[in-house]
């Protein structure tokens, strides 16, 4: 088999998951992009390892590796989203940027009051 083949494979595997990293608002579907990713790393570690025939099959090894990294992240990324859909009732990722207080709600810059005028309050009183 020619190495091209999952070269290719992993080539679009890689661009998908930058769509949906780049695209996608939903922290869960942002976490799936990051996988498919990683993924596409795997696939060219081990074609790059069958291809030059290593005796130590470090492709194999390193596979391994990102692999087991890849499903800590994921436990630690899901963890944080459902934290995240807990206080902030959604899992947007727009929202999240926001890292006051769950309790109040968010609202765009241009939607909030001038706060000139009330710092200017505060700072006379």
């Amino acid at each position: 088999m020619h190495l091209a083949y999952p070269v290719v494979l992993a080539a679009l595997l890689f661009s998908v998951g930058v769509y949906g990293v780049l695209a996608r608002r939903n922290a869960v579907l942002v976490l799936m992009s990051v996988e498919l990713m990683l993924n596409a790393v795997n696939l060219n570690l081990v074609a790059f390892d069958a291809w030059l025939r290593d005796a130590l099959h470090a492709g194999q090894a390193l596979t391994l590796f990102t692999i087991t990294v890849a499903a800590a992240e994921i436990g630690l990324g899901l963890a944080i989203v459902l934290l995240l859909f807990r206080a902030r009732g959604t899992a947007d990722i727009d929202r999240a940027t926001a890292l006051g207080d769950p309790a109040e709600p968010h609202t765009p810059a241009e939607e909030q009051p001038v706060a000139a005028e009330a710092l200017k309050g505060r700072a006379t009183a």
